[in-house]
């Protein structure tokens, strides 16, 4: 049995601070870069990147990828979910203007996204399109996905078998890697986490909405803890 590795790594900090960024094009910040050479280190393992086009990931992709003369595609479908009305938005100002949206959607995000945003199951069912396409490397690749949050914890999501209530607790720290082993049984791909990646979630994320002394946390929304702890990859809870 032959197995691959796929590792996705997410972007580091963007120019405007924790938002809800979505498809809002800004620029690492100077130690957005620092973040995203400190991931990668000066070894090479990856035989090619994919990235999304946006500029947070795309241009750190470019950047390595020139460096160490290995081929790089952006593939629009790993872009961010876009938030709609609250794209550009900070956590506080939808507390302040949109706090009982803001609780349902951490509850139940499929049926109560913002509004004009893209459909979640969209979104999901782009990604997963893309990680089954790049996510099964033939024997002896390794594939680099350089790509947000959102992506991330629709693909650990998807693998661990997680409703979405429970992804969006999942904490994905900038410049963070979660990576598979893909063994290929019979022309099936079977994953499984690496044994160096940890999957974590802010501690007082409970059940959809992330709350700290009773109010809804604006670290855990903007997806921005830097400090994860360990957390179990169990089934959805009824």
């Amino acid at each position: 049995m032959n197995e691959t590795r796929v590792d996705l790594l997410r972007h580091g900090e963007v120019e405007g601070g924790e938002r809800y960024r979505g498809s809002t094009d800004d620029a690492l910040t100077t130690r957005g870069w620092e973040q995203m050479r400190a991931a990668v280190g000066d070894a090479c393992p990856w035989t090619c990147i994919i990235s999304s086009p946006l500029k947070r990931c795309a241009e750190f992709a470019v950047e390595l990828a020139e460096r160490q003369a290995i081929p790089l595609e952006l593939d629009a479908r790993l872009r961010e979910i876009h938030f709609g009305t609250w794209e550009g938005k900070t956590a506080a100002e939808l507390l302040a203007w949109h706090p009982e949206h803001l609780t349902r959607f951490w509850n139940d995000p499929v049926n109560n996204p913002p509004p004009d945003a893209e459909p979640l199951l969209h979104f999901e069912a782009r990604v997963l399109a893309a990680w089954h396409e790049h996510g099964a490397p033939t024997a002896g690749e390794r594939v680099l996905i350089i790509t947000h949050g959102g992506v991330i914890r629709a693909i650990v999501g998807h693998m661990q078998g997680l409703a979405w209530p429970e992804r969006l607790g999942i904490a994905v720290p900038h410049a963070h890697v979660v990576s598979y082993i893909c063994a290929n049984s019979s022309g099936r791909p079977i994953y499984k986490l690496a044994g160096d990646t940890q999957l974590d979630s802010p501690p007082h994320f409970r059940g959809g909405v992330p709350q700290r002394g009773g109010v809804v946390a604006e670290g855990a929304i903007a997806s921005s803890s830097n400090h994860p702890v360990r957390c179990a990859s169990t089934p959805p809870r009824k």
